[in-house]
């Protein structure tokens, strides 16, 4: 069985809460099983959505562009917008 989803590497721990409906936390749980079957480890589903959310994120190229722009204002104001002498 391939998954999208490696198998998770060692890793610490930065806690997030948010809330989801009934039929994604079903999905979630299903996923976690799923993932159990093809590793052969059991992984809650708090310790894979950090690593399901980087996967669609590192998917999502407009994001990395957008992502790119935006550090990249950071990295360089914009100097002498108006200059007055």
């Amino acid at each position: 069985m391939t998954l999208k989803l490696d198998k998770l590497p060692d890793r610490e721990a930065v806690k997030i809460s948010f809330t989801a409906n009934a039929e994604l936390k079903a999905a979630l749980n299903d996923y976690a099983e799923v993932y159990r079957q093809a590793y052969g480890q059991k992984e809650s589903v708090s310790d894979l959505i950090p690593f399901m959310l980087a996967s669609f994120m590192e998917a999502d190229v407009g994001f990395k562009r957008a992502r790119k722009k935006q550090a990249e204002r950071r990295s360089y104001p914009i100097q002498n917008q108006v200059s007055e002498t």
